[in-house]
C-alpha cells in the first residue's frame, strides 16, 4: 500500500522514510534555529539608522557595520520566509509639480497671445520655443 501511495505522490519509498527519519527531523530543526538567528541579525540591519532597506542594502550594512558576510540569496530567502518586505520608495511629487507649473505657464501665455495672433497654423511644442509664431 505504501509503495502505491508513494508512486501516486511521485516520491520514492526511501525518500518517504528519509523525510520522517530522526536525523532529518533534527537537521530541519537545526536549520530552523539557524534561520531564526539569521533573521534577528537581518532585522537589525533592516532597521539600522531607522530606515527600512532592501536585500542589497542589508547585505552592504551587514558587511560594513556588523562585520558579517551573508550571501544575497540567503538574505532574500530569509526575507521571503519571514515576510520582511522593503517598502517601495514613492515618486517625488515636486518633480512633477515643476512640469505642471511649466505647462500652466505655457497655457496662460497661449491664452494671452492667441488673441493677437493672426496666423492660426502655429505649432505648440514643450521642447522648443512655444508660441514662436505668435510672440511679437
Amino acid at each position: 500500500m505504501l509503495s502505491y501511495l508513494c508512486k501516486v505522490a511521485g516520491v520514492s519509498c526511501s525518500g518517504y522514510y528519509n523525510f520522517f527519519s530522526q536525523s532529518s527531523q533534527e537537521s530541519r530543526k537545526q536549520r530552523e534555529l539557524l534561520d531564526e538567528k539569521t533573521k534577528k541579525i537581518i532585522l537589525e540591519a533592516y532597521k539600522f539608522k531607522g530606515r527600512m532597506k532592501g536585500a542589497r542594502q542589508i547585505k552592504m550594512t551587514l558587511e560594513g557595520h556588523f562585520g558579517t558576510v551573508y550571501n544575497l540569496k540567503r538574505i532574500r530567502r530569509i526575507m521571503k520566509k519571514y515576510e520582511i518586505i522593503c517598502p517601495i520608495r514613492k515618486a517625488n511629487p515636486y518633480s512633477s509639480l515643476s512640469l505642471d507649473i511649466a505647462i500652466d505657464t505655457i497655457l496662460k501665455l497661449m491664452n494671452n497671445n492667441i488673441k493677437g495672433c493672426l496666423n492660426n497654423n502655429f505649432h505648440i511644442s514643450l521642447w522648443s520655443a512655444p508660441l514662436q509664431a505668435c510672440v511679437t
